[in-house]
């Protein structure tokens, strides 16, 4: 009930406080080439139950029916105005309505879509016991897959080979130790992260990503 009360404040005082950037991202997106501002792809929730994740969309129209669903920076579906957003994770302040529904929560595993839930073992299934989330370790641990993609021949194969496996890790892990306080670590961790990127970028330095947030021994 805790989680669920933070979760509501947080995401309805984020939608207030956001609420000019959000209509202008909106106006940038349908500028670009008068598709829809939402993309609201079908991902698997808490208990296995799909639902529509909402982010702006960032790829031209239909995108999904030309390429798989991991996304290199360098693919050449993903929109002008959606490589800044993409960027900076802007694209994902959708998803507050999301939070707001009850879908998902500030903190939690990513969902996935329903091809790479079905690969989980039995174990890995208790990532699904939890709502999930805007942000988590594996994010933190990773925060730009895209960079890791580019130039892959084979950007799904590289996702499950490489990045996957260290983030149904992390996601299990936060299964096993999520509280209060780590969700509010997270939270502070992924700010902290994204107004670093801002700033690196304002300077001409965007350097590389650093990692954050994470438990210590993965860090």
């Amino acid at each position: 009930m805790v989680k669920r009360a933070v979760d509501l404040v947080g995401a309805l005082l984020g939608l207030l406080v956001l609420s000019p950037l959000l209509v202008a991202i909106a106006a940038l997106v349908k500028r670009e080439d008068h598709g829809p501002v939402l993309y609201r792809g079908v991902r698997i929730g808490r208990h296995g139950r799909p639902f529509r994740m909402c982010k702006f969309r960032t790829m031209v129209v239909n995108a999904e029916r030309l390429g798989g669903s991991s996304t290199a920076d360098d693919d050449p579906r993903i929109t002008r105005i959606g490589g800044v957003l993409r960027r900076y994770k802007l694209d994902e302040l959708p998803q507050l309505f999301n939070v707001v529904a009850g879908d998902m929560s500030l903190v939690g595993p990513r969902p996935e879509v329903e091809g790479y839930v079905r690969m989980f073992s039995p174990e890995e299934r208790r990532i699904l016991d939890v709502r999930p989330g805007i942000t988590d370790w594996a994010t933190l641990s990773n925060p730009d897959e895209g960079a890791l993609l580019r130039g892959r021949v084979d950007p799904e194969r590289a996702y499950l080979e490489e990045i996957r496996p260290q983030k149904v890790r992390l996601q299990l892990e936060y299964v096993s130790r999520q509280s209060l306080a780590v969700d509010l670590g997270i939270l502070g961790a992924t700010l902290r992260h994204v107004i670093s990127r801002v700033a690196r970028r304002l300077v001409g330095n965007p350097g590389i990503p650093e990692r954050q947030g994470a438990p210590p021994h993965v860090r």
